[in-house]
């Protein structure tokens, strides 16, 4: 589960005029990482050397073609409002580049454009679910789908991943959890935090459990390109589900552009006109300049993605070998992301016990499973977002700790 906010109705100062929210902030959860990290920089702020193996995002510098087109960008007077829905010239490379990655044909006008993946998830709810309506999610997963589901009043319905499945769903369980009120089914793969990978076969299964009920299918596919083992399969490229596929990806895992805000969806154009006007109420924009950056992206050289992925591999490996090295801990091989996962039941602690003392006992943070939801319970995140030698590093301190303390 996400983290929720504490009682928001608690008046915490001495103010005349205490602070009066919504009961909707109630529900709204948050994303641990962040707060691990602020917890990790006070550490070091008090003289502790920390690995960070928490955060999310690659540590490799945005691709030197992509910055420069930024810049040139910003020179060339891209800087003020662009559509709703994005720049023509990202529409149309977005288009061609879903279409020839997914074997399917996109038009510009299914693509919107947004600042970062979250938008498509948050306006894509905020679209489809009412008060009451069932979403579908995998278990554990990214903590903000639960979160906006239960922010706009959905009822959330979590579907268990299981370590025996390598962290892939069960279509059958996914078959029996569907009702009259369920809206939309949330996929995600390759997976945050489980580095799970669905197969073709498994999107064909749940499609067909979907079969011609109304129900759509968001499909995070932010990770398709960091791919260890077997290969990206998207919903989108079966042609009887395709007005029922919103595709979500964009360029901050794949091009080290965290920073940049910059992702997209697409999907039927009646529901992109629809995406588009949440934007228009909500952020006006995406950046001009961040836009033309991206059409660099996509259409220059890909050698880059290409050794980010090896990297990860090679990382993946590390943390997998050595975490299995260690008393209690086990760990799969994940297949994609760059994450791994690894069962910690055999230590006796529970997730956020263990991840707070290798925190604040071994210096190095990272992320308890339950920061993913109810099913993360038993492990721990980390992220191979870090050099070889922190990782090692990390390794040791955790494997000494172990030594010490169970």
């Amino acid at each position: 589960m996400t983290t929720t906010t504490p009682d928001l109705h608690t008046n915490t100062d001495a103010s005349r005029f205490p602070l009066r929210l919504a009961d909707r902030m109630q529900r709204l959860g948050t994303e641990t990482a962040f707060e691990v990290l602020v917890r990790a920089r006070a550490l070091e702020a008090k003289g502790r050397e920390i690995v960070h193996l928490e955060i999310g995002e690659p540590d490799f510098d945005t691709p030197e073609n992509v910055i420069e087109a930024g810049i040139d960008a910003l020179r060339s007077g891209w800087t003020h409002y662009g559509p709703s829905a994005g720049l023509p010239a990202l529409r149309e490379a977005i288009a061609r580049e879903v279409g020839r990655t997914r074997n399917v044909a996109v038009t510009p006008e299914e693509v919107v454009v947004v600042p970062g993946g979250k938008p498509i998830l948050f306006f894509t709810i905020l679209a489809l679910v009412g008060e009451g309506d069932e979403v579908i999610y995998p278990n554990p997963s990214f903590p903000i789908y639960e979160s906006m589901i239960e922010f706009v009043g959905g009822i959330p319905v979590p579907l268990r991943l299981r370590e025996e499945r390598d962290f892939r769903l069960d279509v059958n369980e996914l078959a029996a959890k569907i009702t009259p009120r369920t809206r939309l089914i949330i996929l995600n793969s390759p997976a945050n935090p489980t580095g799970g990978v669905l197969t073709e076969q498994d999107i064909r299964g749940v499609v067909a459990a979907i079969g011609d009920a109304n129900i759509m299918l968001l499909s995070d596919e932010i990770y398709s390109r960091l791919i260890f083992e077997g290969s990206h399969f998207s919903p989108i490229s079966i042609p009887s589900f395709r007005e029922r596929t919103i595709l979500l990806d964009g360029f901050s895992k794949t091009y080290a552009m965290t920073g940049w805000r910059l992702g997209y969806g697409v999907m039927r154009t009646d529901l992109a006109a629809q995406i588009a006007r949440l934007m228009t109420n909500s952020n006006s924009c995406t950046a001009s300049f961040t836009q033309r950056a991206g059409v660099a992206a996509l259409t220059g050289d890909q050698a880059s993605v290409t050794r980010m992925c090896e990297a990860f591999r090679e990382r993946r490996d590390l943390m997998v070998n050595g975490l299995n090295r260690i008393r209690g801990f086990r760990c799969l091989s994940p297949k994609g992301a760059f994450y791994v996962f690894p069962n910690i039941e055999g230590t006796g602690l529970k997730s956020q016990e263990l991840a707070n003392k290798l925190l604040e006992e071994a210096g190095v943070a990272c992320l308890s499973g339950t920061a993913f939801g109810k099913f993360g319970e038993g492990y721990l995140r980390f992220s191979v977002a870090n050099s070889p030698e922190n990782i090692a590093k990390a390794l040791e301190r955790i494997d000494e700790w172990v030594g010490k303390h169970l």
